[in-house]
């Protein structure tokens, strides 16, 4: 292929290929050229213009295929724009007279069409430089399309097309001629040819003025015609072309003047055009007058569809402010079209009509306007509800005989009403909780008014009331409650009128099942009120015939919707229901007999209606409330079931006796049997299955049956894939609603009136039961399915054989229904089977089984094939024999071979594949190389397109199926699928469709091999391009789609191959389609690259905007030009309503908003505030700016752009759950950030970075460079759309503003503001954040916007922004109001919402209030707190007084608020009990839930137990659990009572002691349950806040000496915590557990201490030998795990040391010894955890017996030590040096323990310390060589050892020996800092006690002496050296000091000549350095000091050294001198006694 890539055709290399392989070959050269032409120069053009055009014409003559002869076109007119265009009528005389010859073969026939194609885009390029052929050419065409065959007439209108797009009013001329010719193509047997002629006549329409003017009549008539008989392209193309032209005509293009003479057309006149297609089909005047009088003048559903589709096309053309300025007239005009008697003369007509009205209603008010507009769009409707309404009215009043209203006009009425109602009741629920203002206008009365319908005498009516009520409830749950009071009070009322019955039970049961799409639920009292009346209407429907069916079916219809409401409420009426099913039926079965012996027709209707409903009553119960169905509630129900079927069998003679007037209730009656047994087991009901089989056949194969919907029964039962074959999906197109209706056979659409039953059903959209016959073949279908895999063997097979018989006894139409029936039972009957892995039997069963599906397999309907291929899938996946498979398998190749027509070869292919697709794929390569034989040749069968279109689907399943074994086919397979691609006319769409599919089965097969670089992996990999790009260019969008998945999957694989500078503009262009299918696939692609390639997209997108033409450009092309193709995935998603292409749309967003956001921060903040403030109401936006408020009109549509320059934006009047998603991606925006640079929370760092790079691109030359964003920037914006969000009136927009306020709020709380110090920056937003609180505390705002509102309030205070304490009181005041709100108790007699919705905004305000509470505390405990560093001081004081002022305000309402949060924490403790306890809650609930709603109430005390818990504990201990006067001082209501320290009844008044003990045992239950749960997905914030609530209770004596009393439950707690070290890695839960692990064991210490000083008290001195000696371990020393609290202890404490220090554990260090250990760097956190563990094991030996501490005292010194080890070896990182204070602490607290003098254990202990210090000198020994080993460290450990520990384990040989060479061998070392610490201990151990010091003076004393010597001769030269030698004097004196009396003197005079040696003269001290000079100074003061202490020794010392003396006097004197210098004269004076006392001594 890469030969073909050059300007010239390479004709060598291309006569060598092969004849397809040439075909491909041309097709990539022509690719190339395309794209190389526009870049190539003019003048290379030019010198091989005349070559490149003959070769181009070659192959124009060489029978090209359709993408060819595309391409061929537009490089021929390229080759022309480019090069020189003066040769260019010969190209188009040699096309005309190709055209012009009379070749008619086959063979002829692609050459004609290429010339066809070639004149189309040759005059479309070169447009006017043709001017001078045209006329020639327009007319050869117009002749040859009168000979033509359907793909020339379909190429000659495009060809047309392309002339008048290239001329433009030039071509004026010809247009009358054109005209003719494709009026004639419009109603073309062809659908290709009339999709091409409505395209034609469409681009005719820009410039041809008579056509939307004089013809526009005559184009409707030929449009209606072209509608009949249509599929689906041809109704999009010619409602688009026929919109049009209405649109023209309605509003004419300014550029062009209208004819002389011509009027402007009304939009009257043009519907009236548009009805008479509507009313009276296509048809001329004469075909209709006959149709009329034969009474057949029913109008084809094609034509009405068309029609309606054209109704949206105009209006949407015209646009959203036409529509708003015309909506009254439009919707009086649709009205009419809806009641016509034309369009309702038979009830599916009249569904039918009022489908299409409402759906034009829908596409055009619900899309094309803004909510403000929507808001009016409903008043009208209301008016005409409200019209409607007294026309019924005028009709019911009797004695009204002025009125003049026809019972014609009722029944119209009915039809007006359900459109009307529908669409109000759709409005409402997308405007959601916006629709507010529709119910506070009084002027219209909205709710009076819909609620009046419910009245009117027609069912439909009544029902589409309901259902606008319902949705009413939906858009604002409020109303829910307020509806349901209002339709029960007037049931109750009008219980006498019939109509009044009906409705308002329909609206009762609607507004039940509108409570499940509503989060806040409703009261369960109201299930009360519905369930009282269901009963009463049930029992009094005998009393009054006339209303008898009304009250039996509103009973049953009332207690079927309250099941909706799920378990927890219909346990409650449960009984009742029981019973009223048994008094609906008989007895037993033996009372069916006597019934029919009794009653008339209309008793039987009444009865049958009753049990129905009774029925359906059932089957909800089953639904919805599945764990209701106990043993006992099935037993009780099944013979009520068996009295149903019973009665089954004696419905015929009923029918019989009582002719027509009961069939309905009848049919009715079946259905519902069928449904609830479909249900239920069929065990259960096997005694009834022979009644039920005969009824089950009869209705499958009787003589009565009626064709069911194919859309409904077969589509079910097909493989999802398979449905491809059927053509496009309804699911696929965005008319859907109207287009099923053609597809679903003769039973028309359904209607809810069919079903009033599902009005209470989940679905948002209005429910479309299917007529009750059509409903009942379904059901019958589906029980039958569940019955068969019960029955017998014989049974089975007499059933199949009964089956086979019927299809082949019969014929015609009922032959084919029946086969329908029973094929679809018998393929639900083999699903059932597989999904439960049951058998259907021996050969008997499967010999009519097989046959039954192989005729439908060659049945004539697709669908009944494609279900039989899955049916045959099915069987072989049950019976699973292969050699069955095999045999089935050789059967359809026979098929194949020998049959010729297209049915049976259809079928048997997709057998091929469908048999293997539940067996785990071909695993066969011998049956999958004859299987892809088979496929091949039917493939390429070009005369049967319906044979290729099914050989490719069963291909493509092939290849999915085969997997890696189809890899030996993939490369003839993609050279298959390219050349037919190449060669298959576009007419033939659905076999380009399969190949679409098939190309994508083997990409997929293919997978990443297709990154390869072999030459067969290239050339694969471009014939996959080449194919995408073959469908790419296809006319037909689902081809475009595949084309789209295709590339997509590509680059899934390879994406380097896949060039986004092709395919995003094809995206692009895409985005916007009319077919939903092709915006998917766009969509999805654009997904997954804005995974990876988000910026690359973006970029491409804007560079296609910009290049387009200027008359393409759409409003899409505009919204990506201003705001990027992201604004325009907002655009798109606004108007979008499928749900999965709004959900990739988002992620969409989502992906491209965390690749590029941080980097294009500014951009994407700007479209989320353009996207929020694209709202119709202004309101909002106009309030954010409280010092700029325009003055200008508030109900502007588009004020708020008009207002403020800086909110308008490309978007205009967006829905709220697009604003709501743009708040979604605002907090996204935060979050990433939050990972990003620092810089986006730092105001002073980002200032700073921006700063730096400006002067950075001002150096460079680039100041226009963009410089970096950071998200602090910005928080103006931030705040601004939070604001705005919250203050809105939508609630869901709301919630979102208020998260986004609390992000915000949590993000920047602790910014600094730089240019105010002391200040953050959020305190210049506090007005804002307040007024964005406000509203949600007003009396009316719902209680989940009042809770997050709380939670922002806390939020606020918390942060600690607010410095004043008036600023702080505003936002007090919210929450103290609504903790006014929560004291009026959960009994409010207007309760709008569920009690679980009390029990939300309860918590949410004690949270709220918890919450603050804790910030105060906590903020001034940080005030108290002595140890805060002086630097922080300013902060932590205002900090302080801030805590101050909020705990003073807290404090007032703190006595109410305990109470409160303890009832909150017993409901909880409640709530938590395991179900077995369940019997333990109180009947009536708790202080914040109804027994009713537990399960709602569980979520919230979850999400808010642990922060009330904290606050609890907080209280508790700030009262220090001593009882106060708790009761409410500041409120007038009085608390919910609780039995927290309450009671009502005198005699169970608790003690204080007792109230406290259960508070403590409240919070510690609470508490340890919590931290017990194995739940993983707990917040850490929890276990935090639980951990500091126990740390809280433990600072406090008495909780802690109950804990300390009570070991069993200590050992509990630190059981918990060790769990919760084990299992959770956060440093702070680890902090905390051992910080409550020390309170724990401080606990058991007091109560220790307390019992050995009460022991010691009450035994007395004199019996001290025999006080017990107390603590764990008692007499034996043993410690229990489990059961001791030392060993919990040490769990804990050893667990973190491990952790944090692996190498402490031999198995872990990786040696028995724990050498060789890894070595780990500990953080300053780790270090505190470590020590905070050391400091608890250095206490675990104090709170143990004397035998219990010696049990314990080996593993704490070996923690200690191999810590200690750790640290010397400095092997944990730079922070070590921390952990040695606490290591040292620990050590001296254990050898400082009572226990080590204690008589039982001083031994042992002795012993025990011996062994340490010998392992401490070991460890000395062994690491000293080694590298930055600390000798300070364990010089100082040895010092602790020899001071604290008695002679009884120092002295003892060898250790003290070892110990004195350990301190030699350190006065050896060269280090000063190690030789000064040394001296420092050497001076401690000189002090100690004489049988310490001694051996080391003696050893030791000499070797200081001559160390002392040594520095006269070498004096330290740093300040290091100095310490040392000052350190080292220090020592000597305290040895000197430490020696007895009679050594002193002796020791004096050794000292004092050492310090008078390191003097120095007057001439060497001024050159000394000046760590000399300091030696000299220091050791003059220590002689000045020690000389008058010992005056004897010092005068015999100078006398005798006169040396001495001088060098003495010398320096005193030099040093007097020197003072004299520095000092002022009276000082001088003063001093010199001083001086001269001090040697007066001499």
């Amino acid at each position: 292929m890469e030969q073909a890539h050059s300007l010239l055709l390479n004709e060598e290399a291309c006569n060598q290929l092969m004849e397809h392989q040439r075909a491909e070959f041309v097709f990539e050269w022509l690719r190339f050229l395309k794209k190389l032409l526009p870049v190539t120069d003019r003048a290379d053009v030019k010198q091989n213009q005349k070559r490149l055009v003959e070769q181009l014409t070659t192959v124009l003559t060489s029978s090209p295929g359709p993408p060819t002869r595309w391409l061929l076109a537009h490089c021929l007119a390229l080759v022309y724009r480019v090069g020189d265009s003066l040769t260019s009528s010969l190209t188009v005389d040699r096309c005309n007279d190709i055209i012009r010859s009379k070749d008619d073969s086959p063979s002829f026939l692609p050459t004609r069409l290429a010339a066809v194609a070639c004149l189309g885009v040759l005059y479309e390029q070169l447009g006017r430089l043709l001017i001078n052929s045209f006329k020639e050419t327009v007319a050869n065409l117009l002749k040859a399309v009168k000979s033509a065959e359907s793909q020339g007439r379909c190429e000659i209108m495009l060809c047309i097309e392309k002339i008048l797009k290239g001329l433009g009013v030039s071509a004026m001329s010809c247009h009358r001629d054109i005209y003719k010719a494709a009026r004639a193509c419009l109603t073309d047997r062809s659908m290709a040819v009339r999709c091409a002629a409505a395209k034609c006549l469409l681009e005719l329409q820009r410039e041809a003025v008579f056509l939307w003017s004089t013809e526009l009549e005559s184009i409707a008539t030929l449009s209606f015609r072209a509608f009949e008989g249509s599929n689906y392209d041809v109704r999009v193309a010619v409602s688009k072309l026929l919109g049009t032209l209405i649109a023209s005509a309605l509003e004419p293009r300014q550029a062009i003047a209208p004819r002389p003479g011509s009027k402007r057309n009304s939009l009257e006149e043009v519907m009236e055009l548009l009805s008479s297609g509507f009313l009276r089909g296509g048809a001329g005047f004469l075909r209709a007058s006959g149709d009329m009088l034969k009474g057949t003048s029913s109008v084809s559903r094609d034509i009405r569809v068309g029609i309606t589709q054209t109704c949206v096309v105009f209006v949407s053309i015209l646009g959203g402010t036409w529509l708003e300025m015309h909506f009254s007239s439009l919707l009086a005009l649709l009205m009419e079209w809806a009641s016509h008697t034309r369009a309702t003369q038979y009830p599916a007509d009249a569904v039918s009509s009022r489908r299409c009205v409402s759906f034009i209603l829908r596409a055009t008010v619900g899309t094309l306007l803004g909510e403000k507009a929507q808001i009016a769009a409903a008043k009208e409707i209301c008016q005409t509800v409200s019209k409607q309404k007294r026309i019924v009215d005028a009709a019911m009043h009797e004695g009204n005989t002025e009125t003049r209203v026809s019972p014609a006009d009722v029944v119209a009425s009915q039809h007006v009403l359900v459109c009307a109602l529908l669409e109000l009741g759709s409005l409402l629920q997308d405007l959601s909780s916006a629709s507010a203002p529709l119910l506070q206008d009084t002027s219209i009365g909205m709710l009076d008014m819909v609620i009046s319908v419910l009245l009117h005498p027609n069912a439909s009516a009544r029902l589409a009331a309901a259902w606008c009520l319902r949705c009413i409830a939906v858009a604002m749950p409020a109303q829910v409650a307020v509806l349901l009071d209002r339709c029960a009070e007037r049931l109750n009322a009008l219980k006498s009128c019939p109509e009044a019955v009906a409705g308002y039970s329909a609206a009762i049961a609607a507004l039940l099942g509108a409570s499940q799409l509503c989060l806040l639920g409703i009261p369960h009292s109201k299930s009360k009120v519905v369930m009282t009346l269901a009963e009463d209407l049930l029992r009094s429907a005998a009393q009054n015939s006339r209303i008898s069916v009304q009250r039996t079916q509103g009973g049953w219809l009332l207690l079927s919707a309250l099941s909706t409401l799920g378990p927890t409420v219909v346990k409650h009426h449960l009984p009742r229901m029981l019973l009223l099913w048994k008094c609906a039926f008989p007895l037993s079965v033996r009372d069916v007999e006597s019934e029919l012996r009794r009653g008339d027709s209309f008793t039987w209707q009444v009865t049958l209606e009753g049990r129905a409903g009774a029925l359906c009553a059932m089957k909800s119960l089953v639904v919805h409330c599945k764990d209701l169905l106990t043993d006992d509630v099935i037993s009780y129900l099944l013979p009520l079931i068996s009295c149903a079927v019973a009665l089954l069998t004696r419905l015929p003679s009923l029918v019989k006796s009582y002719g027509n007037q009961i069939k309905n209730a009848v049919i009715v009656f079946r259905l519902r049997v069928y449904e609830i047994l479909t249900l239920l087991q069929p065990k259960t009901y096997e005694e009834s299955f022979g009644t039920v089989l005969k009824q089950l056949l009869n209705d499958l194969t009787g003589p009565e049956i009626t064709p069911c919907a194919e859309l409904n029964l077969l589509h079910s039962l097909c493989c999802s894939q398979d449905l491809a074959l059927l053509g496009p999906g309804l699911q696929d197109m965005d008319q859907h609603y109207i287009e099923e209706q053609l597809c679903g056979g003769g039973s028309g659409s359904g209607t809810l009136e069919y079903d009033p039953f599902t009005i209470f059903g989940k679905a948002q959209v209005v429910p479309a039961p299917l007529p009750p016959v059509s409903a009942l073949t379904g059901a019958a279908v589906q029980l039958f399915g569940v019955i068969f895999p019960h029955l017998g063997v014989q049974q089975r097979a007499q059933t199949l054989d009964q089956f086979c018989e019927f299809v082949r006894q019969l014929k015609g139409v009922r032959q084919q229904t029946v086969q329908i029936h029973v094929a679809a039972a018998f393929c639900c009957t083999l699903k059932c089977l597989a999904l439960n892995r049951m058998e259907l039997g021996p050969e008997e069963v499967q010999r009519p089984a097989l046959s039954l599906l192989v005729g439908a397999l060659e049945g004539s309907n697709p669908q009944l094939r494609c279900m039989a291929a899955e049916g045959l899938a099915r069987l072989v996946q049950v019976l699973n024999d292969p050699s069955f498979t095999v045999s089935l398998t050789l059967m359809s190749f026979d098929k194949l071979k020998t049959a010729r027509d297209a049915i049976t070869r259809t079928g048997h292919a997709l057998a091929l594949c469908a048999v293997y697709r539940y067996l785990g794929g071909i695993n066969s390569p011998q049956y999958l190389s004859a299987c892809v034989g088979v496929l091949f040749t039917l493939s390429q069968d070009s005369t049967s397109p319906e044979v290729q279109m099914w050989a490719l689907h069963a291909l493509s399943m092939v290849v999915d199926l085969a997997g890696p074994l189809y890899h030996t086919h993939l490369e003839a397979s993609f050279t298959l699928v390219l050349r037919l691609l190449l060669s298959t006319p576009h007419t033939h769409v659905e076999v380009q469709q399969s190949l679409g599919r098939c190309l994508n089965a083997l990409i997929t097969s293919m997978g990443p091999d297709l990154q390869g670089d072999g030459a067969s992996v290239c050339a694969v990999r471009t014939s996959c391009l080449v194919c995408c790009a073959v469908m790419q260019d296809s006319p037909d969008c689902l081809v475009q789609a595949q084309a789209i998945s295709c590339l997509q999957q590509l680059h899934m694989f390879a994406p380097r191959f896949v060039n986004l500078a092709n395919v995003v503009p094809s995206l692009c262009i895409n985005l916007c389609s009319s077919y939903l299918s092709l915006r998917r696939a766009v969509v999805a692609c654009l997904r997954q690259l804005a995974q990876k390639e988000a910026v690359e997209v973006s970029e491409h997108a804007v560079a296609l905007v910009k290049e387009l033409p200027r008359r393409d450009n759409t409003q899409l092309d505009v919204t990506i030009k201003e705001v990027g193709l992201e604004g325009a995935l907002f655009s798109l998603l606004d108007r979008e309503s499928d749900p999965h292409l709004c959900r990739d749309i988002r992620e969409t967003l989502v992906h491209m908003m965390s690749s590029a956001s941080e980097c294009n921060l500014a951009h994407w903040l700007k479209l989320c505030k353009d996207v929020l403030s694209a709202s119709a109401d202004s309101s909002a936006a106009a309030s954010v700016e409280t010092h700029q408020e325009e003055d200008g009109d508030r109900f502007d549509d588009s004020s708020v752009f008009h207002a403020k320059p800086e909110s308008s934006g490309p978007f205009n009047n967006l829905r709220w759950s697009t604003r709501v998603f743009s708040m979604e991606c605002v907090c996204r925006i935060i979050a990433q950030c939050e990972h990003g640079d620092p810089a986006h929370f730092n105001m002073a760092l980002a200032q700073k970075q921006r700063l730096h790079e400006s002067a950075d691109y001002k150096f460079l030359g680039e100041p226009h460079l963009c410089l970096a964003d950071f998200l602090v920037l910005h928080l103006a914006d931030l705040i601004r759309m939070a604001f705005m969000a919250a203050t809105d009136h939508s609630d869901q927009l709301r919630l979102a503003g208020l998260q986004t306020l609390l992000v915000i709020i949590r993000k920047f709380s602790n910014v600094p503001e730089p240019e105010f110090p002391g200040h953050v920056i959020l305190e210049q937003y506090q007005a804002n954040v307040g007024a964005a609180l406000r509203p949600a505390f007003h009396v009316d705002a719902p209680p989940d916007v009042t809770a997050k509102a709380c939670q922002v309030c806390s939020a606020w205070i918390a942060s600690g922004v607010i410095s004043d304490l008036r600023d702080l009181r505003r936002v007090h005041q919210l929450l103290a109001s609504s903790l006014t709100k929560v004291q009026a108790g959960k009994d409010v007699p207007s309760q709008l919402y569920n009690e679980s919705t009390f029990t939300m905004e309860t918590l949410a305000v004690l949270k709220a209030w918890a919450e603050v509470y804790i910030t105060a505390v906590q903020s001034s405990r940080m005030k108290e707190s002595p140890g805060s560093c002086p630097q922080e001081s300013e902060d932590v004081g205002t900090a302080g007084s801030t805590g101050a002022g909020l705990l003073k305000l807290v404090q007032t309402d703190l006595a109410t608020l305990s109470r409160l949060w303890l009832a909150a924490l017993q409901d909880l403790a409640l709530l938590t009990l395991p179900p077995q306890y369940s019997s333990q809650l109180p009947s009536t609930g708790g202080a914040f839930y109804t027994a009713e709603t537990v399960e709602q109430a569980r979520p919230h005390y979850c999400s808010a137990w642990a922060t009330i818990l904290h606050a609890t504990a907080l209280w508790l201990n700030s009262t220090g659990f001593i009882m106060l006067d708790e009761g409410p001082a500041n409120f007038s209501r009085p608390v919910t009572p609780t039995s927290m320290g309450q009671s009502t009844s005198l005699s169970s008044v608790k003690s204080p002691e007792d109230v406290n003990t259960d508070r403590l045992y409240l919070i510690l239950g609470i508490s340890v349950e919590f931290l017990c749960s194995p739940r993983s997905g707990d917040q850490m914030e929890n276990i935090i806040s639980c951990l500091q609530a126990l740390q809280a209770l433990l600072e406090v004596p008495w909780p802690r000496s109950k804990v300390g009393n009570d070991q069993a439950l200590s050992v509990e707690l630190l059981s918990v915590l060790h769990r919760l070290i084990v299992t959770r890695e956060s440093p702070s839960i680890h902090l905390a557990v051992l910080e409550l692990v020390r309170q724990i064991v401080c606990a058991a210490q007091e109560h220790v201490k307390e019992r050995r000083h009460s022991a010691e008290v009450d035994d007395g001195a004199a019996e001290k030998e025999t006080v017990p000696e107390f603590g764990e371990g008692r007499d034996t020393g043993g410690l229990v795990p489990g059961k001791s609290l030392v060993f919990g202890a040490l769990e804990v404490c050893l667990c973190t040391l491990v952790r944090k220090l692996p190498q402490l554990s031999p198995k872990l260090a990786g040696s028995p010894t724990g050498r060789g250990g890894l070595t780990c760097s500990l953080s300053n956190t780790d270090c505190i955890l470590v020590t905070s563990a050391l400091a608890i094991l250095s206490e675990l030996p104090s709170i143990c017996s004397p035998e219990g501490s010696v049990s314990v005292l080996p593993t704490v010194l070996y923690l200690l030590l191999g810590v200690l080890r750790e640290v010397i070896k400095v092997s944990v990182g730079a922070e070590s040096g921390q952990l040695v204070p606490g290591v040292l602490q620990a050590l001296r607290t254990v050898l400082t323990s009572p226990m080590s003098k204690a008589e039982k254990s001083r031994g042992a202990w002795t012993d025990l310390l011996c062994s340490a210090l010998h392992t401490l000198l070991e460890f000395w020994n062994e690491d000293k060589n080694e590298p930055g080993v600390d000798e300070v460290t364990m010089l100082t450990a040895l010092t602790i050892f020899l001071l604290y520990t008695g002679a009884e384990v120092t002295a003892v040989e060898p250790l003290q020996t070892r110990c004195i060479q350990t301190f030699r061998a350190s006065l050896e070392s060269k280090d000063p800092v190690v030789l000064s610490r040394s001296y420092q201990l050497l001076a401690s151990l000189f002090q100690g006690p004489a049988t310490i010091s001694r051996p080391f003076i003696l050893a030791l004393g000499g070797h200081l002496v001559s160390q002392l010597e040594e520095v006269e001769k070498s004096r330290p030269q740093s300040p290091a050296e100095l310490q040392a030698v000052q350190d080292e004097i220090r020592a000597l004196e305290a040895l000197v000091f430490a020696a007895d009396e009679t050594h002193p003197p002796q020791l004096v005079a050794v000292l004092l000549p050492l310090l008078i040696s390191l003097l120095l003269d007057e001439n060497a001290l001024a050159s000394a350095p000046a760590s000399s000079r300091a030696l000299h100074e220091s050791a003059l003061k220590d002689l000045m000091r020690i000389g008058p202490q010992h005056s004897d020794v010092f005068k015999a010392l100078m006398a005798s050294s006169p040396h001495m003396k001088a060098r003495l006097e010398a320096a005193v004197k030099g040093n007097q001198e020197s003072i004299n210098t520095k000092t002022p004269a009276p000082r001088v004076i003063k001093n010199t006694p001083s001086i001269q006392l001090k040697i007066n001594f001499l």
